[in-house]
């Protein structure tokens, strides 16, 4: 008969204080995602979960368990931080104070890599260097006295992040707990040119009203994030299902929660294996690349790809049934100038217009005036898109 191995006492204090009780949590998304991703939240977690729209992401309030149910299900967010400590400091000696304070053992591993990001607005600790320095130090300075060496970690690829954000002499510190940001879903190797962000797709497929039983057409699919994010819709897959994240490396981390959670959401994937996601482009290399990551990643079943050009492409050619259409075209400043950004916009719209009837269409547009282009009636949501402000235009066409 085996015994069960006494707990340390650092592994009871982690249990109390990070497992044991609820602590909050930010799930950081894109300007203007914000009530999108409270959406999926609410979905998510648990009824009346405290949670509330701020700038720039949704806080919520929840157990360990939470953290890693919305990293791996989340499609708009960019990332989720889980909150280590706050506390006012109007000087660098007060700061010194506060920050050896914080129990960094309950947080990080022994010589786990950490890179600290520091933002800082109306404060007089406004040098970000110095305040980064002094987190470093506080770590350093809280293993040494934990008899840490400190010159070991299980994985030394694993960079965890520590986030300060600095107000008013008020100091929230964070840890990331996703690691690469949310959008890498860990299926798409190469980029292609003028790439959309998955969680951009996302939220566009979302905005456009798919439910993941419409046929989608991606007609200039480039890299094909329209259509993967469609498919993992489509077949309950959860975005993260293909990737790690950097709360696998926390000393808190609970594997067998962890092997619960995806194996209660394995019993919700379906697996359909005929295509009705058609994605399509003229480059032939991006075509290339999105079938290999296509047939990696088990979504053949469900995409078709094929070197097409939209401007040849009848929908009818492939389904007989009215579905979405989904449109990144190569615009503005991305790929060409402005003059040829608006004579592509109008001919997307013409062919959109003869070939399309009664199909529903999200359309990114580089800026809102071309919704004035448009020969139809669509509604104009402002998105965040490669450090500009893009329009997703969607809609029915009649």
């Amino acid at each position: 008969m085996t015994t069960a191995p006494t707990a340390t006492p650092l592994q009871k204090r982690i249990k109390r204080h990070v497992i044991g009780r609820k602590r909050q949590f930010f799930a950081a998304t894109a300007p203007g995602l914000e009530p999108i991703c409270q959406a999926e939240l609410t979905s998510l977690l648990p009824p009346g979960t405290p949670m509330t729209i701020v700038e720039g992401g949704v806080e919520f309030k929840g157990r360990l368990h939470d953290c890693y149910r919305a990293d791996l299900n989340l499609r708009t967010a960019g990332r989720v931080l889980m909150r280590i400590a706050s506390f006012h400091s109007a000087n660098f000696q007060q700061l010194e104070r506060n920050l050896i304070a914080i129990p960094w053992e309950l947080f990080l591993r022994p010589g786990a890599m950490t890179r600290i990001h520091v933002t800082s607005r109306h404060s007089r600790l406004y040098h970000k260097n110095a305040v980064a320095g002094r987190v470093q130090a506080s770590i350093a300075y809280r293993f040494a006295q934990n008899g840490s060496s400190g010159k070991s970690t299980p994985d030394g690829t694993v960079t965890q992040q520590i986030f300060v954000r600095l107000c008013a002499n008020h100091f929230a510190l964070s840890i990331d707990s996703s690691g690469d940001l949310l959008h890498k879903r860990g299926i798409k190797p190469c980029l292609a040119r003028a790439p959309l962000r998955e969680t951009l797709a996302a939220a566009a497929l979302m905005l456009a009203g798919y439910t993941g039983s419409e046929t989608i057409v991606d007609p200039m699919c480039g890299s094909g994030t329209f259509s993967i994010e469609a498919a993992l819709i489509a077949q309950n897959i959860p975005p993260g299902w293909f990737r790690d994240f950097a709360f696998m490396q926390w000393p808190s981390f609970q594997p067998e929660r962890w092997k619960h959670l995806k194996q209660e959401a394995e019993k919700n994937i379906v697996r359909l294996n005929t295509p009705f996601i058609f994605a399509s482009d003229r480059d032939d290399r991006a075509v290339r690349d999105l079938e290999d990551s296509v047939a990696q990643h088990g979504l053949s079943g469900i995409i078709a790809v094929s070197t097409r050009d939209f401007f040849d492409l009848a929908p009818q050619e492939l389904t007989i049934r009215p579905g979405l259409v989904t449109l990144n075209p190569p615009f503005g400043r991305r790929l060409g100038s402005q003059r040829t950004s608006d004579a592509l916009f109008l001919s997307v719209c013409d062919r959109l217009k003869k070939e399309y009837k009664g199909w529903k269409v999200a359309l990114i547009a580089p800026n809102p005036h071309f919704a004035e282009m448009v020969p139809f009636r669509l509604t104009t949501h402002l998105l965040p898109h490669g450090g500009l402000k893009v329009a997703l235009l969607t809609g029915r066409i009649p």
